[in-house]
């Protein structure tokens, strides 16, 4: 059944006043949006950012290019990268999110009244600046949050230097390539263990689409399973990354699949956490249930992710 315009049926007038901005999703597909306008530009140490306003998803950040965050329905991605992991530790007080310079990760975070203490490592400040000033819709005000403390420094590092402190590791990076890649390696891996405060600990982070990087897709999750004893994706579509996506979360004591929905629910409302959008017990344990052609896909042999191989074999983008 047709549901989308054909090639060559584009001559909608809107469109004809816009900015068609297509983005790569591997080498052979993609999506595209619409711009009204761009908003801001600015060059930093590590990247361009370039916040543009947009008629599907309103404020669009655009780091090198590449769609980062978009105001409306973030939430589908903040709330699944967040709440599992909170949801499943029996007492989550402190929390690292590495990267995550937009806030969306930090707004959720502060949502649960439990959390003592977060501290954020960015390695770009600029991202925080120019996400605070401009991008309100996505961070809420999270950056006022009394608990939470900004270290402007690489995440590895940081990571390293803060052994056995963290109940919850977050890391809400850019895709594995350039600087980035060295935080999808198992060294790295066995760092953010080494940092959690006891052996309930949990790592979050995304985990490519088993839809357009397969291959990134399995030997994250093949890199993960030589680290942590239970490691679980979940899978949702996202769309402001236009394709299925996965969120995997990690501990070696927790088994997130074992947690049922009334408990998630209840820990919810015992948390303070409301006015969620996509996150409940009944999706926690949907979420979690793959499809059989990405259990195929996690057959086939991947290739563990090490600090003296860091190239995805897929990686098209460096």
């Amino acid at each position: 059944m047709q549901k989308h315009i054909r090639p060559g049926v584009v001559s909608i007038p809107r469109m004809a006043r816009r900015q068609v901005f297509t983005e790569a999703l591997n080498p052979y597909f993609g999506f595209f949006y619409t711009i009204k306008k761009s908003l801001k530009k600015l060059k930093t140490k590590y990247q361009q950012l370039e916040l543009v306003d947009t008629d599907e998803f309103g404020t669009v950040l655009l780091l090198d290019n590449i769609t980062q965050v978009a105001e409306r329905n973030d939430s589908h991605y903040h709330e699944p990268m967040v709440h599992p992991a909170l949801c499943c530790h029996p007492k989550p007080e402190s929390v690292l999110v590495i990267g995550g310079g937009d806030g969306g990760i930090l707004k959720e975070v502060n949502k649960c009244k439990l959390v003592k203490k977060i501290d954020i490592a960015e390695l770009d400040g600029e991202v925080i600046s120019f996400s605070r000033k401009y991008l309100n819709a996505v961070h809420g005000g999270c950056f006022d949050d009394p608990r939470l403390s900004i270290h402007v420094v690489d995440g590895r590092e940081f990571t390293k230097s803060n052994p056995g402190k963290y109940d919850v590791i977050i890391m809400d990076m850019t895709d594995p390539y350039g600087p980035s890649r060295m935080l999808y390696t198992r060294e790295f891996f066995k760092t953010v263990k080494r940092a959690f405060k006891d052996e309930h600990g949990i790592f979050v982070m995304h985990s490519e689409s088993p839809v357009s990087r397969p291959a990134a897709f399995s030997c994250i999750q093949k890199t993960l399973q030589s680290v942590f004893t239970n490691v679980n994706p979940f899978y949702l579509y996202i769309q402001m990354y236009a394709v299925l996506w996965s969120i995997t979360v990690c501990s070696d004591t927790i088994e997130s699949k074992s947690i049922r929905p009334a408990t998630i629910d209840r820990k919810l409302t015992k948390y303070g956490i409301g006015d969620l959008q996509v996150y409940s017990g009944a999706t926690h344990a949907a979420m979690q249930v793959g499809f059989p052609y990405i259990n195929q896909i996690l057959k086939q042999p991947a290739r563990i992710i090490t600090d003296a191989r860091p190239d995805f074999p897929d990686d098209f983008i460096s």
